[in-house]
């Protein structure tokens, strides 16, 4: 059963940074696609970032510049390092596992506010 724990989520104040982590509970995450999703209230979720088995990323629109995804595969963790913050990020991030079918974890809420 695939398992995916996100944290690092919170309160940060505009132009703040946050790290946040998933981490994954099975082997195969060294051959999946990682990605991080968001969805505001209201909105659809939308693409933030993903990464290959192979280590090559895809970075939505809103975040070119800012944020940053990597993948530790002996830590089977992925990694979203979001800089420069604006209240329109402030969402529920999901991580996402894709591997023959699609895996989500429970997601953490990120609030960017002064």
């Amino acid at each position: 059963q695939v398992q995916l724990v996100e944290s690092g989520g919170g309160l940060v104040q505009p132009g703040g940074s946050l790290r946040l982590s998933c981490a994954a509970s099975v082997t195969i995450f060294s051959f999946s696609t990682m990605g991080w999703y968001r969805q505001a209230p209201g909105k659809q979720r939308e693409l933030v970032a993903t990464i290959t088995d192979r280590g090559s990323t895809n970075l939505g629109d809103s975040v070119k510049g800012r944020f940053t995804i990597s993948r530790d595969n002996a830590k089977k963790t992925v990694y979203l390092q979001m800089n420069s913050l604006k209240p329109e990020d402030t969402a529920v991030y999901y991580c996402n596992l894709e591997f023959n079918r699609s895996y989500w974890g429970q997601g953490t809420q990120v609030t960017v506010s002064s």
